[in-house]
Parts: C-alpha cells; sequence; structure tokens
C-alpha cells in the first residue's frame, strides 16, 4: 500500500486508502471509537439540551434583557476560545484519559449549580464555567481519535462525529419535550443526571500512546513544557491554514443561522422553508461526513479543504438568487456537503503534520479558531448587511472565500516547484 508520506511528486498526492479500510484496524481501534463516539453522543446531547430552546427561556425567567441574553449564550463559547489550546496541551503531557473524565465531571456536576442561580449576572459566571466542559471534551476526545490510526484520521473523525452532529439534533428536541412538562430550572437536573451515563464508556476506555508518558519525566517545569509546546503548535502553519478555512466554515454556517431565516422571509420564502433549510443542511452533513473522510485519507486534505471551500462560496452565491425552490435547498445542500468534507480533512491536516508529542495543542489550537469564528463570524456579517444590505454581504463572504482558495492553491504550487528545485 502506498502511504500518503511516500509520494511526493505532486502537489495532489493520492493515499490509497477506500472506506472499507476503515473497519480493517484492529479490533481494540474499534472498540476504543466507539467508545468515545458514544461518550460523546451522551455528553453533547446533554449539554445541547442546555443551550436552545431552555437557556433563553430561563435566562428570560430570571429578568435577563436583550443585552445579557446575547453575553449568556455566547460566553461558553468564549471559555473554548481561552482554554482549549491549553487543555489540549495539558493531555499531551498528563494523558489524555484524565482529562476526559474531568471534561466529564464538568458535564455532570455544574448542570446541579443552576439551581442554585437566582439572576442574569450569576447565570453568566456559571455559563462561563460549564464552557469548561466542551473546552475539555472537544481538543483532547478530538486527540484520542487521531491517534487511533495513521492512515485513516480522517475517516475516524467522520465516523466520531456522528456523536456530536446527533447530540445537536437530539438534545434541543429533548429539551423541548421536558419543557412541555416541567419548569426550566428543574431541567437541568434532568441534564447532569443524563451526563452521568457518559461515564461508563468513559471508564471502559484505555490510555494510549504512553511513549507520551516520557515527557513527564524531563527536566523542563511544567510552565516551560506549556511555553514549548504552544509555541510549536502556533509555529505550525498547518494549524493556521487548517483553522483559518474551518474558520471560515464556522463564519458562514452561523452567519447563515443568525441572518438566513429573515433573508429568507424578505425574499418570499415561508418560515417552513426557512427551518427546513437547516433541517437539510445538517441531514447533509450527518449523512456524509462519514463517508466523506475516507476522502482525506485517500487524498491531500488541503485538495478536499479547497473543494469544501468552493462549495461554501457556490452555496452563498446560490442564496442570492434563490428564487426558487430547487436552487433555495440546492444552497442548503451545498452547505452541508462542505461542513462533511472541512471538519474530517482539516483535523487530519493537522494531526499529519504536527509533532505526535504535541497534537492536543494543535487540536486546542485548532478549536479555539473554531470557536472564535462562532462569535465572530455574525457580527461582521452584521456590519456588511448593515451597510450594503445581504446579497452584498453573502456575495463578498463568498469572493473572499475564492480568493483565499486561489492563494492557497498558488502558494502550494510554488511550494512545490521549490521542492521540485532542490531535487
Amino acid at each position: 500500500m502506498i502511504k500518503h508520506s511516500e509520494v511526493k511528486n505532486s502537489p495532489f498526492e493520492i493515499r490509497f486508502n477506500s472506506p472499507r479500510v476503515v473497519f480493517q484496524q484492529s479490533g481494540r481501534s474499534a472498540i476504543q471509537l466507539f467508545l468515545l463516539t458514544l461518550a460523546d453522543f451522551i455528553a453533547r446531547t446533554a449539554y445541547q439540551m442546555g443551550k436552545t430552546p431552555l437557556l433563553p427561556i430561563y435566562a428570560a425567567t430570571l429578568g435577563a434583557d436583550e443585552i445579557f441574553l446575547g453575553v449568556i449564550a455566547s460566553v461558553s463559547t468564549m471559555t473554548g476560545v481561552l482554554f482549549k489550546p491549553l487543555v489540549g496541551l495539558l493531555s499531551d503531557r498528563h494523558g489524555r484519559r484524565f482529562w476526559l473524565l474531568v471534561g466529564t465531571f464538568f458535564f455532570i456536576g455544574i448542570p446541579f449549580v443552576y439551581t442554585f442561580v437566582t439572576t442574569p449576572q450569576q447565570l453568566v459566571v456559571v455559563r462561563l464555567i460549564h464552557g469548561f466542559a466542551t473546552a475539555i471534551y472537544g481538543p483532547v476526545s478530538m486527540a484520542m481519535v487521531v491517534e487511533l490510526s495513521n492512515e485513516n484520521r480522517a475517516s475516524y473523525v467522520g465516523i466520531f462525529s456522528l456523536g456530536r452532529t446527533g447530540g445537536y439534533i437530539l438534545g434541543p428536541a429533548l429539551a423541548g419535550y421536558f419543557l412541555l412538562m416541567r419548569p426550566p430550572v428543574e431541567i437541568f437536573t434532568i441534564i447532569g443526571l443524563l451526563s452521568l451515563f457518559s461515564l461508563i464508556p468513559l471508564l471502559l476506555l484505555r490510555e494510549q500512546h504512553e511513549k507520551r508518558n516520557g515527557i513527564k519525566a524531563t527536566t523542563f517545569s511544567l510552565p516551560e513544557q506549556l511555553k514549548q509546546g504552544l509555541s510549536h503548535a502556533a509555529l505550525t502553519p498547518a494549524v493556521w491554514l487548517a483553522g483559518g478555512f474551518e474558520a471560515i466554515n464556522n463564519m458562514v454556517t452561523y452567519t447563515a443561522k443568525a441572518f438566513l431565516p429573515i433573508y429568507a422571509l424578505s425574499i418570499g420564502r415561508t418560515v417552513l422553508e426557512a427551518g427546513l433549510f437547516f433541517t437539510v443542511q445538517q441531514g447533509v452533513t450527518m449523512l456524509l461526513k462519514p463517508c466523506l473522510g475516507w476522502l482525506a485519507d485517500r487524498y491531500r486534505p488541503l485538495w478536499v479543504i479547497g473543494v469544501a471551500g468552493i462549495g461554501l462560496a457556490a452555496a452563498l452565491f446560490m442564496i442570492t438568487v434563490s428564487n426558487t425552490t430547487i436552487v433555495f435547498f440546492g444552497a442548503a445542500v451545498l452547505l452541508g456537503l462542505a461542513e462533511a468534507l472541512i471538519i474530517p480533512a482539516s483535523t487530519a491536516l493537522v494531526a499529519d503534520q504536527i509533532d505526535e508529542l504535541n497534537t492536543g495543542a494543535g487540536l486546542g489550537l485548532l478549536g479555539a479558531l473554531q470557536n472564535g469564528s462562532k462569535i465572530i463570524g455574525p457580527i461582521l456579517a452584521g456590519f456588511l448587511i448593515a451597510l450594503a444590505g445581504y446579497e452584498f454581504a453573502f456575495r463578498m463572504m463568498g469572493l473572499f472565500i475564492i480568493v483565499s482558495i486561489g492563494a492557497l492553491a498558488v502558494s502550494q504550487l510554488i511550494s512545490h516547484a521549490m521542492e521540485q528545485k532542490r531535487l
């Protein structure tokens, strides 16, 4: 079998894997992947129950106004921006399983604190602390997944993402169901109890890559280790490249969530069609991400990221000319397809190029860029829309993506030409 690292004569080198290869790995890897996916699904389902529609309703019962609602909704994301790289690096130094258990205890314990919240200000603090659950869980679980296989990383990421996507879909539905029967504050107790079940698969996990433990014996102090690891992650081009395109993906996705329903109504689409747009998008992502991850294992991840970027740009342009139902939902399909391609490919790109002793730090920095873009994207789009309208904003974002892909392609061709000259 030809490995990715063995094909060097083209900027678009190929790795000869197929989807079947994913299921030909060792039994231990398959079991580890299943346990990680199951734990993530349970934890994310419970966590999403506490976000939409429960959180805004609960905040309103405390007297939160519109400004506080915005802060409360976004403050947990800020925790990830600040702490994901640090937690990822600590898991590089002191083991993944331990930090996953720490994150799980945040998932389990913090929901019970909501019972004692009496003001919007207190809710902001609790949400900030609750954000540590995903700030820990995200980079650490992803690092464990990419370490399961060197040749099928993107495929594994695609399969693992089923748990997270499933949680995003099931969590809000469960919250809405329980809100029909119980007051908002009591739902958080249910969330904490449900999160307890995520401990079962985690306790069955085994720590991987024991050679990482050798770092503990180093003469460097903890602050020096942190500085060294984070510096290595920050100086790895793949982290910023993958993070940049994931940021673009998140900016487009979250901008669509924030503004597309209003725009859709303004062009004559119905409220039902606006809601179905996101159902189609998430459905395509969920169905295709496990299947399309193998593309980044077979073809160079950068190539797959470029194709995903073209899909994002095309979707944005289609939204601005969506006079027919086919074009409107075609844009939703493209957005879902782009996300299904870009997330496994970008994660695999970072894992392939960063030092394996700093995988968690690199993925933590990638996660911080993702979180930051979720906040910045809708804000920037809001300014563009206020300046020149919806069509202008969507088209400018699409144009920016095309220019970015062009710059990426040119840089890769130049880099390849320089390598050929050295040979």
